[in-house]
């Protein structure tokens, strides 16, 4: 059974959400027969490429005063803390993800695309050095067992994957998803939000005893 889940490296909750989604998977009787596939999506497609204090953005984006973008960051960072997940509360910044996605459909290529996510996810919410300074996305890709030099030319080349991060939105998109986390589970059933990990447990279930058996086709063999 595939899960599928569309997720952005600037979205704290699906940092949080893929960390109690793989406690439920953790518990799950058939987890050895799960396959979970990482897609993406962008929150803002329109974000800048220079890195910007993630306060403010959030204040402006949801009409907040800057304290209480503040203490809607120190929340976030909570529920991160009680997942068991390194938060930095003060400080962060973000940008534009569209290369963080490329790179990761080139980690999916080569084996690596949850190393790297965990590289990516970690460098943004947990470390004091931008996730988006210059040369830091080659460095993480190293990190998460891919070839610098190969990770280097996909960053150069600004259409390399470009399509496969499209057609995973346009996926999105026409499954009616308008944020994320967004979980998939066998194209069937739907789970939104960073949901506690029982929930997580029972979407499995349910879509386990819910799938599809198909009938064993046996092919003749030839004269």
């Amino acid at each position: 059974m595939r899960v599928e889940i569309w997720s952005d490296i600037n979205c704290p909750w699906c940092y949080i959400g893929k960390a109690r989604f793989e406690r439920a998977l953790e518990r799950f009787e058939h987890r050895e027969e799960i396959e979970v596939v990482h897609r993406s999506f962008e929150l803002d497609p329109r974000a800048p490429q220079d890195a910007r204090p993630v306060v403010p953005l959030i204040a402006a984006k949801y009409g907040l005063s800057l304290g209480e973008a503040e203490a809607a960051e120190a929340r976030i960072a909570e529920n991160a803390r009680g997942e068991g997940l390194p938060y930095l509360s003060e400080g962060r910044d973000a940008a534009n993800s569209f290369d963080m996605h490329r790179l990761l459909h080139f980690a999916k290529e080569h084996g690596r695309q949850a190393q790297l996510l965990d590289s990516l996810y970690r460098a943004n919410f947990a470390e004091e050095r931008s996730a988006f300074e210059a040369g830091r996305l080659v460095e993480l890709a190293v990190e998460a067992g891919l070839d610098g030099e190969a990770a280097a030319a996909v960053l150069a080349d600004p259409e390399a994957y470009a399509d496969a991060v499209r057609e995973d939105e346009t996926t999105a998109s026409a499954m009616g998803a308008t944020g994320v986390p967004f979980f998939v589970l066998d194209r069937r059933l739907g789970v939104s939000g960073a949901q506690p990990a029982e929930t997580f447990t029972r979407a499995l279930e349910q879509a386990w005893e819910s799938r599809v058996a198909l009938p064993l086709t046996t092919l003749a063999a030839k004269e």
